[in-house]
């Protein structure tokens, strides 16, 4: 499956997740289990809280990231669930595109109605 595909089936995956709950209002960790479980019963493969090592100097370092989803080992969402995304969740997700070589991520903020215009979708023109 094309990434762009992929990607789409995500969004429309999230979405419907967001419409059953009725829109926003629970915590973030609800959505993501939920997403999960709406993608699998799609087929696809998700994996949740995925540890990313962080290395420096060459050195493993003991904190990891964790990606909330990896989906079909290609793409990488992040749920959130507020009332204004920061920038700094999109430098956050690019940073994880480029420590864990994947390349493209979404950010799903299920805290906000409509759903679609807060989904932000990240590319890491770096990636192989």
């Amino acid at each position: 499956m094309e990434l762009n595909d992929l990607t789409g089936e995500i969004v429309d995956a999230a979405v419907d997740v967001h419409r059953t709950f009725g829109g926003p209002g629970l915590l973030e960790s609800i959505y993501e289990e939920a997403l999960g479980l709406e993608l699998r019963l799609r087929g696809f493969r998700v994996d949740r809280q995925i540890a990313v090592p962080v290395r420096y100097k060459g050195y493993s370092l003991m904190a990891s990231l964790r990606l909330d989803l990896l989906i079909d080992d290609r793409v990488i969402v992040e749920c959130k669930a507020t009332s204004k995304l920061s920038e700094i969740v999109s430098t956050q997700a690019l940073t994880y595109l480029r420590l864990s070589n994947r390349p493209i991520a979404l950010i799903i903020n299920f805290g906000q109605r409509p759903l679609r215009p807060n989904i932000r979708r990240i590319v890491n023109s770096q990636s192989t």
